[in-house]
């Protein structure tokens, strides 16, 4: 059986990651036209750095939490492909299937990139990045580049979107976890999944202005939903 899984903000919730966009549509304080766009940043780049130095330094603070654990400890038994597919810019289902390495058939992408990393303005080269950036930050990978955040901001495209997508025509099982179904290319994965004939599924706190588009609803916090749902599956 082949597995696709949608992670979004809600499974990183409850261990203590900012969802970054409150009620008044403010990222920590911030406009997101000032701080997740290409213009932003070569408006302000201090201002952008300061951002994503701040978010960088809280995944220090966090741990995967039982809902991370959970989708490991599948990864680990999971007999056909297996793909996790993350919203979230934060390390936690890396760290937790760094202490529960997979199956050969599984395979996890960040679409929204990776905190901890960096990308060359010029060359696009990607590399780890752990600490603080500046503002003027040169590249190593070319010498008129300069080091931004690998991150997916507001009119650029996710990444690996013709992986996701041949996963999602090839898939008997998608579930869509902590995510509000609301953002675009994400929320669109539920109908390819359906077009292909799989079951799908909604784990979230409450139903979202989608629910009626999956084949079932599993409701409350990540960390007692998801495991108690993935319990249910044969791998």
């Amino acid at each position: 059986m082949n597995l696709v899984v949608l992670t979004g903000a809600g499974i990183s919730a409850e261990s203590g990651v900012p969802t970054f966009r409150a009620s008044d549509g403010l990222w920590c304080g911030h406009r997101i036209e000032d701080v997740a766009t290409p213009e932003g940043y070569a408006a302000d780049p201090a201002l952008v750095q300061d951002f994503y130095n701040r978010r960088r330094r809280q995944l220090a603070e966090v741990r995967p939490n039982a809902a991370h654990r959970a989708l490991a400890d599948l990864a680990a038994r999971w007999a056909g492909d297996f793909l996790l597919v993350t919203q979230n810019v934060d390390d936690l289902h890396d760290r937790a299937h760094a202490d529960t390495p997979p199956a050969e058939g599984f395979e996890l992408i960040h679409m929204h990139g990776e905190l901890l990393k960096g990308r060359c303005t010029r060359s696009g080269a990607v590399m780890d990045w752990t600490g603080d950036m500046a503002a003027d930050q040169a590249s190593p990978h070319h010498p008129q580049g300069w080091m931004r955040p690998h991150i997916v901001w507001f009119g650029e495209t996710p990444l690996e979107m013709a992986r996701i997508e041949r996963a999602l025509a090839h898939c008997d099982l998608f579930v869509s976890i902590g995510t509000s179904g609301a953002v675009y290319p994400a929320a669109g994965f539920v109908d390819l999944a359906r077009r292909a004939g799989a079951r799908t599924v909604e784990i979230n706190l409450e139903p979202t202005a989608d629910a009626r588009l999956f084949d079932e609803g599993v409701y409350g916090p990540a960390t007692q939903a998801v495991p108690a749902f993935l319990d249910t599956l044969t791998p």
